[in-house]
């Protein structure tokens, strides 16, 4: 009986070493590469050019924002987006409150989305109140859209002063500051 056991016991752990180096193997194992790579050629009308502000540039950008504000004694914070809202820099002014950081992204995110200022925009909700209910987006005044040949290449949001006036003269001052 012993025998039996031992001898089912060792057949068991061949089977189970064989199976796992089995698995091991398969799952270690190079992908086949595909048969052929399609290639685009930017001639071929499926690729486009686009414009993106550089990380300097942004920088400097929500500094001219940021300074624009200090010096009227005022506590913001600045969000710089990208294209696709993505946050490049954001800068949160000494003293700026904590609801100043997520506006200012959002006000940024809804300048470039729309390639307008959010004052303009916050006008339109008159018209299509649902605008509101998009995700990310703010409609008060203080995004100001970055654009380089008549498109949307970035967004400036400031929030945190008193009022959507002043914070959209602050993102204006990081706009003018990328026209130099």
């Amino acid at each position: 009986m012993k025998k039996k056991l031992v001898l089912g016991a060792t057949a068991a752990a061949v089977l189970t070493a064989g199976t796992f180096g089995a698995v091991s193997a398969s799952a270690s194992a190079p992908a086949a590469a595909p048969a052929a790579v399609a290639k685009a050629d930017a001639t071929d009308g499926n690729l486009f050019r686009s414009n993106h502000l550089t990380i300097e540039a942004a920088t400097d950008a929500a500094e001219a924002a940021l300074e624009a504000a200090e010096k009227e004694n005022q506590r913001v914070t600045v969000a710089v987006v990208d294209r696709n809202g993505n946050t490049v820099v954001t800068l949160r002014g000494d003293g700026a409150g904590p609801q100043s950081y997520e506006s200012a992204i959002r006000k940024a995110y809804t300048a470039v989305s729309w390639n307008a200022p959010t004052s303009v925009l916050a006008g339109r909700l008159a018209q299509a109140p649902n605008l509101k209910d998009i995700p990310g987006t703010l409609f008060l005044a203080g995004g100001a859209p970055v654009t380089a040949k008549g498109a949307p290449i970035a967004g400036i949001g400031v929030a945190g002063a008193p009022s959507g006036d002043l914070d959209e003269k602050f993102a204006q001052a990081g706009v003018a500051e990328l026209a130099k």
